[in-house]
């Protein structure tokens, strides 16, 4: 009996490693240069005066986008994503980061605010939290979940509040939470993210109503490495000021308390007043900007 639980014990931890690894592999599969063609279509609609509903219109849009590996841990993986637009010049995009077993979550609540929520140790047992970031770093959406690898198949889902997308923001603010089942494949020659949206009105009382639906599938070609030449460059000579970034939401992060942001200040928002800094400004300076958006409680 003893020899049978060492042996169970034995095989349970040799799966769980190599789970773990294959897990790792898949999220690390995400790095590189890749063309992407973004494809996006309101598939239903509920509105309750339908006579003056405007829906979406179909979107299809292509990019080039370089996917920079910046922290590579046992239990953490961050990947930057850098735009390339007409001849060579560079966007920072969105950031994801891949936390192992992760308890800690911030759930948006569609009035610039995410709520912190803690998840029992037992239900996130070989998950990986997906954190998304914005452009100027300040929180997206995240959501738990496992990888799957079955039948040839590596992919990873979960549904999760976000905030609008910026191809819906700026058409349109009838609605204030996208709740988005995002999923993540990796396939032979790149990946697949496939969403399933719905477009929610929230109103302060926490009642949800589902204005519409909506179809994503977006495509990630992998190329040589050398088309995203620029971006890697560009991350060379900005990384050091994105890390202060980083770090100062790191730090807000830490304190486990929901989060409130201002949308703008003198109708500008954070990642145009982060812009103006020199690219050598002090983590000091870098706090200030950051700061002057965080509504206090």
């Amino acid at each position: 009996m003893k020899n049978y639980l060492l042996l169970t014990i034995l095989f349970l931890s040799v799966s769980t490693y190599a789970q773990k690894t294959e897990d790792i592999k898949s999220i690390k599969a995400m790095c590189g240069c890749y063309e992407i063609k973004f494809k996006f279509a309101e598939t239903f609609n509920y509105p309750k005066d339908s006579a003056n509903y405007k829906a979406s219109k179909v979107k299809h849009e292509t990019a080039l986008e370089w996917a920079q590996l910046i922290e590579d841990e046992s239990n953490k993986i961050s990947i930057q994503h850098l735009l390339i637009v007409g001849k060579g010049h560079i966007v920072k995009h969105w950031r994801q980061d891949w936390l192992f077993e992760n308890t800690k979550l911030y759930d948006y609540n569609g009035f610039e605010d995410w709520k912190f929520k803690s998840l029992p140790k037992d239900k996130v047992i070989g998950q990986w939290t997906q954190k998304v970031y914005e452009v100027d770093d300040k929180p997206r959406y995240e959501g738990s979940a496992s990888w799957i690898h079955a039948d040839g198949r590596h992919y990873w889902e979960n549904t999760t509040n976000a905030p609008l997308p910026r191809r819906e923001y700026t058409q349109r603010s009838d609605y204030n939470i996208t709740k988005r089942t995002n999923v993540h494949e990796i396939i032979k020659n790149g990946w697949i993210h496939d969403q399933d949206n719905d477009k929610i009105i929230r109103d302060e009382k926490g009642n949800d109503y589902v204005l519409a639906q909506e179809k994503g599938h977006n495509t990630y070609t992998k190329v040589d490495d050398s088309k995203c030449e620029a971006a890697q460059k560009w991350w060379v000579e900005n990384q050091e000021f994105w890390k202060k970034v980083r770090t100062k939401w790191n730090a807000e992060f830490a304190k486990n308390k929901d989060i409130k942001l201002k949308s703008d200040i003198d109708g500008k928002p954070l990642y145009m007043h982060l812009s103006k800094l020199k690219r050598d400004a002090s983590q000091e300076e870098i706090n200030t900007v950051i700061d002057s958006f965080i509504v206090s409680k």
